[in-house]
């Protein structure tokens, strides 16, 4: 058996995913990183984007908005990597509906915005933000096999 790490997935609403993983590739502020067994303790925050964990060969993909990223190891010697983010879902949950509802979200947003007077602007970015990663990460996944 080949060695895999520990991935925990966690949102402020619930644990969204803990398994064992070949590798992961994240968003990190300061680029893509792919975390494999035995990486160097980190912490880093996270950007918006997508992170795909790969499990025998298949990639499970979600949408990820802000947060942090943890990669230690513990007392056994394994990798354990903690993704604690603002917003996560599956990209099997980016279903047509909704990613048609994130863009009229956007839109909407933005023609706000306009009405300078009446913004809440750290909630006009956080929206903005998870309505576009939404879109974004549903158009890169489109054609590719994932589980789900």
């Amino acid at each position: 058996m080949s060695k895999q790490l520990k991935l925990k997935i966690i949102t402020p609403e619930r644990l969204v995913l803990e398994e064992m993983v070949d590798r992961v590739s994240l968003p990190t502020t300061l680029g893509e990183i792919t975390v494999l067994p035995d990486h160097i303790p980190l912490i880093t925050g996270l950007s918006s984007g997508d992170v795909a964990a790969s499990i025998d060969g298949e990639y499970v993909p979600f949408a990820v908005v802000g947060g942090f990223l943890e990669v230690k190891t513990n007392e056994q010697g394994m990798t354990e990597v903690a993704v604690l983010a603002d917003f996560v879902e599956h990209v099997s949950e980016l279903t047509d509906k909704k990613i048609e509802q994130a863009k009229n979200k956007a839109e909407e947003l933005k023609k706000q915005m306009e009405n300078k007077e009446h913004v809440d602007f750290e909630h006009f970015e956080a929206e903005l933000e998870r309505s576009l990663t939404r879109v974004k990460i549903a158009d890169k996944w489109r054609t590719k096999k994932y589980r789900k």
